[in-house]
């Protein structure tokens, strides 16, 4: 074989002739510069070193060594800290997660990257990007469950039950989606919105938005306000807009929790079937950002889908979002609030006794934003809450119903008004109810599944135990068509356990998490992701996306809010 490739080569010679024995990598145009680091509109004193390719200065990338320097800090905690170790050999470069605790699952996990090939390996996605209060492959509950004492704290995890199955092995094919990996001169970058895409959302930080002036970390960039657009606005460059249509189908046809049900084989042909991709490979930012809006608002429409905000090439346009089934939610849910407004006046307590039945009521798992789990073991911090607080709420409740000589007999939660909020606090509340909450999680992405089982010290005895719960009581939850989201899945745990009375019609579906989500050009806005809330029975998962039916139907309104009436038809059932 050497004799005759040397004959090939000397014959070539002889010829004049040089033939090329393998392609070599293009040569690029590689521009760096810093910019500050803000987390939402807060500066972090940290500069980012961003790079550039080929005069395209609206399309980043970032040198993989910087960024997996960054992303330890993202993923780890106080106690448990977590670093990325990066071994180049060519243009193979292996990433691997290690933490400071020696028994966690995710030490040794792996992401392999070929600047050749244009791949992405992940042989566990799940472990690679563990979320930092986990102990559970697609843990939920993104709280901490201790405090700085290394006491329990509001919620507990308690183990991951008899049910755990790894994921599948992930393989982006950039070269699919024409994505390219640039290694050279030493540098080996990757486009910022690819990182940002996928292994961000498990920090629960947000992703990020590059203006061209500074580069931002948010939820939603809308909240970040002047600092945004403070940029020129503008078209996006040629590289930008081709690379951009290409990362927004590369992420959604494996981010979009509900593809099989929408019935989209992949985006790139959706794209084409509705006549948007032209409008999204439009060099004019307005016209991207108005296809991405009807993406949202006319093709997804699944209730969590949400526009948050143009890109800061286009503006800051205000626009009325819309979405036909949020609407549908939207309008069961003034019907009901309608009718309550009319039954109180002066505006619904968050708890009320009627003779032997308590009621808790609230329209959303919200809880105070800068409030620690912690927290809610001091008194004083605890009493300055309101009713929104439903961690406050609902330890106010047990203390009332739990007090010496109660006449409770009967505990309501009125999810009635409730169109969705927080995993945590509906963690806490189903925990409440039940003693426990066993709840079953598919990530439609890597098939990884589990179930998780929580406690919540509604005492803060700083105990899990049955001094917790209200499970020796006769539970009742109301519910109605725009019971959605957590209101839908709180709803679908007390149905699956046998263990409570649902009344009311049913509810409105809403089975995955919400990802924010956002566009290479910076255009903000929220999908259902892959994380899927089921219930397990029988050894399958079961989707809760078509609701929770009714034991019992409340055919108007008016009925969930005659309280009197109704506190007599609940006792007349047991």
């Amino acid at each position: 074989m050497k004799k005759l490739i040397s004959l090939i080569l000397c014959l070539c010679l002889m010829a004049g002739i040089m033939p090329v024995m393998a392609e070599s990598a293009a040569s690029h145009e590689i521009t760096g510069n810093e910019f500050s680091f803000y987390f939402d509109s807060d500066d972090t004193g940290m500069k980012v070193k961003l790079w550039f390719v080929d005069g395209a200065n609206d399309l980043p990338y970032m040198d993989a060594k910087d960024f997996f320097g960054l992303y330890g800090d993202f993923c780890g905690t106080q106690r448990k800290q977590v670093s990325f170790s990066m071994k180049a050999e060519g243009p193979v470069v292996t990433v691997t997660r290690s933490t400071t605790d020696p028994e966690a699952k995710d030490n040794g996990a792996t992401m392999v990257i070929d600047f050749d090939a244009d791949t992405i390996d992940f042989p566990d996605y799940n472990l690679f990007c563990y979320r930092k209060y986990a102990v559970s492959l697609v843990d939920m509950v993104t709280l901490d469950t201790m405090n700085d004492a290394g006491e329990p704290a509001l919620v507990g995890k308690v183990n991951t039950g008899a049910f755990m199955r790894y994921g599948k092995e992930l393989v982006l094919n950039l070269k699919d989606y024409s994505i390219d990996l640039i290694q050279q001169d030493g540098l080996y970058l990757i486009p910022l919105q690819t990182l940002s895409d996928f292994l961000m959302p498990n920090t629960d930080l947000g992703g990020f938005y590059f203006n061209g002036q500074c580069l931002i970390l948010s939820m939603d960039v809308s909240q970040c306000g002047d600092l945004y657009y403070s940029a020129p606005a503008g078209e996006r460059s040629k590289a930008l807009t081709e690379y951009g249509y290409n990362e927004l189908c590369l992420m959604l046809d494996n981010f979009y929790g509900l593809k099989d049900a929408h019935q989209i084989e992949n985006f790139a042909q959706l794209f084409h079937d509705t006549g948007m991709e032209d409008a999204l490979k439009d060099r004019n930012t307005k016209v991207a950002d108005a296809a991405v809006y009807r993406l949202i608002s006319d093709f997804i429409s699944d209730g969590h889908a949400k526009w948050h905000a143009f890109s800061y090439l286009a503006g800051p346009d205000e626009i009325t979002a819309r979405d036909a089934t949020r609407e549908k939610i939207f309008e069961h849910r003034e019907r009901q609030k309608e009718a309550r407004a009319k039954a109180f006046p002066e505006g619904i307590p968050g708890y009320q006794e009627i003779g032997n039945t308590a009621y808790i009521t609230f329209d959303n798992f919200y809880d105070t934003a800068g409030m620690s789990p912690d927290d809610y073991y001091d008194a004083e911090k605890r009493a300055a809450l309101t009713d929104s607080d439903i961690f406050a709420l609902i330890i106010k409740a047990h203390e009332q119903i739990n007090r010496e000589n109660s006449p409770i007999e009967n505990v309501v939660l009125d999810l009635s008004a409730n169109t969705g909020g927080k995993d945590n606090v509906a963690v806490f509340v189903i925990s409440w109810f039940l003693g426990e909450a066993a709840v079953s999680t598919l990530d439609t992405m890597t098939g990884a599944m589990c179930t998780t089982v929580y406690r919540a010290d509604v005492n803060l005895d700083r105990k899990f135990d049955e001094k917790d719960t209200v499970a020796d009581k006769n539970l009742i939850c109301l519910i109605s068509p725009c019971s959605f989201s957590n209101g839908n899945f709180v709803p679908c745990m007390f149905k699956e356990s046998g263990k409570v009375t649902l009344l009311g019609r049913t509810s409105a579906g809403g089975s995955c998490s919400v990802l924010n989500a956002s566009t290479a050009w910076g255009t903000s806005f929220q999908i259902s992701c892959p994380l899927r809330v089921s219930f397990l029975k029988n050894g399958s998962f079961y989707d809760l996306d078509r609701g929770a039916e009714p034991d019992a139907v409340l055919a108007s309104p008016a009925k969930y809010y005659d309280r009197q009436a109704l506190t007599e038809y609940i006792n007349s059932l047991y």
